[in-house]
């Protein structure tokens, strides 16, 4: 950081997506909080730097740029002749910079270990060797819950906000609770957020892949807040918005989704879940979602990093079970699971059939003869189905799903659905209509489409001749 002798902000950061970002000096402070360097020390794209190496970029460098983009759209917004008060500014800016305080060691893959898919609960025949998680037991918190009970139970953090009465109301506005203004906690989580604006050019640059330049300045430009404050674009930036929609569904497909990336963090996510469920308090993996929140609310914080996790995997490698071992030694030796067959698949939302679900069902059923003909333990097979859609159509609940739930459900879940529509000023209308209404607009024309990529992979350290018959065994199981 640089002190500013230019204007009143107390310092600047040069950021290299950003240029240069102003800070308060309360902001200053939150920085430099313990709570908020550990983000330091957790990697944005998780396991992308062993694809492509200068993707070493940090959770902190994104949440400055959040901060740094958050700054440009209440600046748009005064534009705008729009005011919304030097509490709530300040409040959004704060929100901006802490939206992922509470992520997990490697983000989203240490995150998503209850949604592990273990291969030998999908295959027919086979009895789990790992315990399904006790009933009486939480899920892991999602890391907006857990930077909220950080940002509030941390007093390194709450004495840096400004209080507790502060510190709540910043984390209300990036966990979207009933608390905060819809429109405000848009900004921070929607289909266009700051998150998202900052990632993607951030993560483009990073890795040298050209799919995430979006137009942030005509984005910008075109910004605007209705009397009702609500955020949106002016009609003449579609083609702006369309290419943010269609940059982040790139994105997914080329790096956030790469085969090599994705099967060396599907690996780890298997490692860990299956060290949780077995013996985690002996590995230090939190045994369920309380023990998470124990662990982020203890002065073990900032023990919670990457090194967390690279600790795990180096004792793993020893370990007394196969599985465990081979799945360790592939990631700490990089040497990323093969991949046995893939079947890419474009199709409508509502489509029952096609060869992605042929070749589950196959898996599903032959894969154990497959492992006893090769002598290659069932668990270290990997069965992976990673989606992505250009944009969210939102539909309103069938009948029979409406029948199903309660009045509060319904409206919650429409209230959800709104906050994730883009909204479009058209021509002189003073409040904005939704993306999904412009008839001539070409991701409304995708939005009935998903694509998906269905995987199957093995974590095998004899490769070669071993691999080059399991693909060609495998070659027609997306075939009925």
């Amino acid at each position: 950081m640089v002190s500013s002798q230019h204007d009143d902000s107390a310092k600047h950061i040069v950021d290299s997506i950003h240029g240069n970002i102003p800070l308060t000096n309360r902001e200053v402070q939150v920085i430099d909080t313990p709570s908020f360097q550990r983000l330091r020390q957790l990697k944005q794209l998780a396991m992308a730097q062993l694809v492509y190496p200068t993707a070493t970029h940090t959770r902190f460098a994104h949440s400055i740029g959040a901060l740094g983009t958050m700054i440009r759209i209440i600046r748009a917004a005064e534009e705008n002749r729009i005011n919304f008060g030097q509490d709530v500014e300040e409040n959004l800016r704060l929100a901006a910079l802490l939206h992922d305080i509470g992520h997990y060691p490697y983000s989203h893959l240490m995150e998503k270990l209850d949604d592990v898919r273990l291969i030998e609960k999908e295959v027919e025949g086979v009895e789990p060797t790992v315990k399904e998680i006790d009933a009486r037991k939480s899920k892991y918190p999602e890391h907006e819950e857990v930077g909220s009970l950080i940002a509030t139970g941390q007093d390194d953090l709450v004495k840096a906000i400004g209080g507790e009465e502060r510190a709540k109301a910043v984390a209300d506005i990036f966990t979207r609770s009933k608390a905060a203004d819809a429109q405000l906690s848009k900004l921070i989580h929607s289909s266009f957020d700051i998150d998202r604006w900052d990632y993607l050019l951030r993560d483009s640059y990073a890795t040298g892949v050209p799919y995430g330049h979006i137009d942030i300045n005509y984005l910008l430009n075109n910004l605007k807040v209705s009397p009702q404050k609500v955020v949106g674009f002016s009609d003449k930036a579609l083609p702006a918005v369309e290419h943010f929609l269609l940059a982040r569904f790139f994105m997914q497909r080329t790096v956030y989704y790469h085969k090599t990336i994705y099967g060396m963090e599907e690996a780890c996510r298997q490692l860990l879940r299956r060290l949780r469920d077995r013996d985690g308090e002996h590995y230090g993996v939190p045994t369920d979602g309380e023990a998470v929140k124990n662990l982020v609310t203890s002065g073990d914080l900032r023990m919670f990093t990457d090194a967390f996790v690279d600790n795990i995997i180096q004792r793993a490698v020893d370990d007394e079970d196969s599985v465990v071992r081979a799945l360790a030694k592939s990631i700490q030796s990089r040497r990323p699971p093969a991949l046995l067959k893939k079947v890419p698949v474009c199709e409508e939302t509502e489509s029952q059939y096609h060869a992605g679900k042929t070749f589950i069902q196959n898996c599903k059923a032959k894969l154990r003869d497959l492992a006893d003909e090769f002598q290659i333990p069932l668990q270290q097979f990997l069965l992976c189905e990673p989606k992505s859609t250009i944009v969210k159509h939102h539909k309103g609940p069938t009948f029979g799903q409406a029948a199903q739930m309660k009045p509060d459900q319904i409206k919650e879940k429409a209230s959800e659905e709104e906050e994730e529509d883009i909204k479009i000023f058209v021509g002189d209308d003073e409040e904005p209509t939704s993306l999904m209404d412009i008839e001539h607009s070409l991701v409304v024309k995708y939005a009935n489409y998903f694509f998906q990529m269905f995987r199957l992979y093995v974590v095998y350290e004899d490769k070669d001749d071993v691999v080059t018959q399991l693909r060609e065994k495998v070659k027609g199981w997306d075939k009925a």
